[in-house]
């Protein structure tokens, strides 16, 4: 049976010819760049985040790690801990050490490159009560890996774990982990919101397969969901993951009313070969304010060299970017390593 092969919306192609990596190669070896600037490490909140179960948190990791808490759910997106990709060694520590994370509800799969999907480091994470959520393609190879509690998505699928409503969102991008299985899963976003009433009927497939191991999840979200006392509804979450620029910034935005966005911003050097993998700083504040979110916190920068541009560069193109199109500074947050924002619910202004 021939294997399925996904592409991007509008078919747009992100394949390079040999030609085309000879060139990049040869411009690299004449560049010289400057990494003396480190991401800012931050000692993590640790007893605050194991005992939090009510209040929303994102505190970065490093690249597209986060470890989010959402509305009862321990959640960690894209999670690498891996001291090296390829030859390149990581750039600064990982925001928390990956033994003291927080038990985990869902952990969130946006592609299957090895700089978002690093399976020693899933491992360590799962346990009995993890739920493995993967794009439409890619949850056989999980099985087969031994994680057996996976559920996949397709591109607007969505399920309902408590009181939280995830769904798959698309990305404009390509994956590949060997030779042989270029573009045989899909990649995409995540965005996280209140299922403020969850009507069975309403549920996706996808939502009445959770395994019963999520169980305790579920429980813990829905006294968070059924709890109003807590402080209201969390504002909408939404996980870029790994992408270059495209229309569908502005569809995701009219789809929801999106507080957070967590937008990469690094790994777009050279432009002519990465512009249709990878956004520019400039180019993630435009997909930024289409998609009409509150709140930016970048990501995919600072962790590893994964192209020729460097943490600073990306920082300071973003802050230049920001003056240029007069969005107020405190709507773009650059988190630390290891650095926790909190969010507060409803109407509140985030901490």
């Amino acid at each position: 049976m021939p294997k399925i092969r996904y592409n991007n919306i509008d078919n747009v192609s992100t394949d390079k010819t040999l030609k085309e990596f000879k060139q990049w190669r040869e411009q690299r070896r004449r560049k010289v760049k400057d990494y003396s600037y480190k991401v800012p490490k931050h000692e993590p909140e640790l007893d605050y985040l194991h005992a939090n179960r009510e209040e929303t948190t994102i505190t970065w990791i490093g690249h597209s790690t986060f470890f989010i808490q959402y509305y009862g759910l321990n959640i960690v997106t894209d999670p690498v801990w891996a001291e090296k990709m390829g030859f390149q060694r990581r750039l600064g520590d990982p925001g928390i050490p990956i033994q003291d994370i927080p038990p985990l509800d869902v952990i969130l799969i946006s592609h299957s490159h090895y700089d978002h999907l690093h399976l020693a480091s899933l491992r360590k994470l799962i346990t009995s009560k993890t739920l493995l959520i993967v794009p439409d393609g890619l949850k056989r190879k999980m099985i087969r890996k031994g994680f057996h509690r996976c559920q996949e998505m397709k591109w607007w699928d969505h399920m309902v774990l408590g009181g939280v409503k995830i769904t798959f969102v698309p990305a404009q991008h390509w994956t590949r982990r060997t030779l042989f299985d270029t573009n045989t899963s899909h990649w995409g976003g995540y965005v996280l919101e209140p299922n403020h009433v969850v009507h069975a009927s309403e549920e996706s497939a996808a939502a009445r397969e959770v395994p019963e191991q999520s169980a305790s999840a579920i429980s813990e979200s829905q006294k968070a969901h059924d709890d109003k006392q807590a402080g209201g509804y969390p504002p909408v979450l939404y996980f870029v993951g790994d992408t270059g620029y495209f229309k569908e910034f502005k569809t995701i935005g009219e789809r929801f009313d999106i507080g957070v966005t967590l937008m990469p911003i690094g790994a777009y050097d050279p432009e002519w070969f990465m512009t249709s993998q990878h956004v520019t700083p400039e180019e993630a504040l435009q997909g930024f304010v289409e998609t009409g979110s509150q709140l930016m916190v970048p990501m995919h920068y600072g962790t590893f060299k994964l192209a020729d541009d460097t943490p600073k560069e990306a920082l300071d193109r973003l802050e230049v970017e920001r003056e240029r199109l007069g969005i107020a500074k405190e709507r773009i947050r650059v988190l630390g390593h290891g650095e926790t924002l909190r969010i507060r619910h409803e109407a509140d202004e985030t901490e």
